[in-house]
């Protein structure tokens, strides 16, 4: 649980049935006019209602989040209730949102990627999609690959921090 202000939320570190759960990691390339191709791979997973509509924002590593529409209007709806009388929660309000477009697919099953976005996450030509949880994030090639080669030898010991106190079925932590 996070106190904020005087609002309190709770975030859980999984979800028993998610809405979306998008996987895959993709190799892409961005075409001239900065537009992506999504792959079949990944259009299959997303939801059948409004499956072309989007939203793209900053990442908080140098990377984009592109959101499915509905999935956006959950993370959206949990940012609405931040008090913004409280300096932090407007900050974060501020820098979250700074740079979300809305996106749709085109006759072609293509996004155009905004400029500004772009140069953020030092996107070029070639991206890599990591699609998990409820959105898809696009790297440069170099920055993903850069990233997960950091600290790739203490997987094991990230993941025994992250997920060795997770609440059982039971809701025991072990």
């Amino acid at each position: 649980m996070v106190k904020c202000g005087e609002f309190f939320f709770i975030f859980t570190p999984y979800i028993k049935n998610p809405v979306a759960a998008l996987i895959g990691e993709f190799e892409c390339s961005i075409d001239d006019k900065a537009r992506l191709m999504l792959p079949s791979a990944l259009k299959k997973q997303l939801p059948k209602k409004d499956p072309n509509k989007f939203v793209i924002n900053r990442g908080f590593e140098k990377q984009l989040n592109l959101y499915p529409w509905k999935e956006w209007d959950k993370v959206t709806a949990s940012i609405n209730n931040l008090n913004l009388f409280v300096q932090k929660n407007r900050e974060f309000v501020r820098r979250f949102n700074n740079g979300a477009t809305e996106l749709e697919l085109d006759s072609s099953g293509r996004i155009l990627l905004p400029k500004s976005l772009m140069l953020y996450a030092g996107i070029s030509k070639e991206a890599i999609l990591f699609a998990h949880s409820d959105r898809i994030e696009i790297w440069s090639k170099q920055e993903y690959d850069k990233y997960m080669k950091q600290g790739a030898d203490d997987f094991a010991k990230l993941a025994e921090d992250v997920m060795g106190k997770m609440p059982n079925e039971k809701g025991d932590v072990s």
